[in-house]
């Protein structure tokens, strides 16, 4: 199988879609990825991502039930394909092998 590369952005939305399981779902996902990088996140950014990744097979979505919390609008709810998981592997055991052997960083002198 060839290794399927991906955007550093696109990483960090499947880890949140992984880490949210059940409640992955736009703003869910957004909130997510504040946490982690610390950076405030476009909900446009985020839900353009998403539909990529659903194009490249790499997640899937559905409607949740309508709530009236929402005023009766469904969530779309965002979960991993088997081929979402695969590429993280990937992209994960290639990551260790870059940083293998650097212990700590240092500036060039």
């Amino acid at each position: 199988m060839t290794k399927k590369f991906i955007s550093r952005t696109e990483e960090y939305i499947l880890l949140a879609v992984m880490r949210l399981q059940n409640e992955a779902y736009g703003v869910a996902i957004r909130n997510q990825l504040k946490i982690v990088t610390g950076e405030t996140w476009a909900f446009g950014a985020v839900h353009v991502m998403l539909t990529r990744l659903e194009k490249k097979g790499l997640l899937e979505s559905s409607l949740a039930d309508p709530t009236p919390q929402r005023g009766g609008r469904s969530k779309r709810i965002y979960k991993m394909t088997s081929l979402g998981v695969k590429t993280l592997e990937q992209i994960k055991e290639v990551q260790d092998r870059v940083w293998s052997g650097l212990s700590k960083f240092s500036a060039a002198e």
